[in-house]
């Protein structure tokens, strides 16, 4: 019985994880930026994101500061295009095609 406790409790602990990291995607986040930022920003998706490393992203991100860089980089971006629920996406998007990473999106 506890052998089979350990297994249940494993399992949810990955189903879990996995949920968390499955809800950010990076395509949605170049739709995203596409639809909303592309125009104020008067840049492509592959400018935008080559402004820093993957590392200098994250470490914005991780500082709960991408909204913010969004603003400073493009002050015509209002606050309904960096809501909280985008910001995982932008990060996505940013940190996979960030300056450093060999990686042109498409848009």
């Amino acid at each position: 019985m506890n052998k089979l406790t350990k297994i249940a409790l494993g399992a949810v602990l990955v189903l879990g994880l996995g949920a968390s990291t499955a809800t950010a995607d990076v395509a949605k986040g170049q739709k995203l930026f596409a639809k909303k930022l592309k125009s104020p920003c008067g840049m492509t998706g592959a400018a935008m994101a080559g402004k820093h490393t993957q590392y200098e992203w994250q470490v914005i991100h991780e500082d709960g500061e991408l909204a913010k860089e969004i603003k400073t980089i493009c002050p015509n971006v209002s606050d309904a295009d960096v809501k909280d629920s985008y910001i995982q996406h932008y990060f996505d998007f940013f940190h996979n095609f960030a300056s450093d990473s060999g990686n042109v999106p498409s848009c």
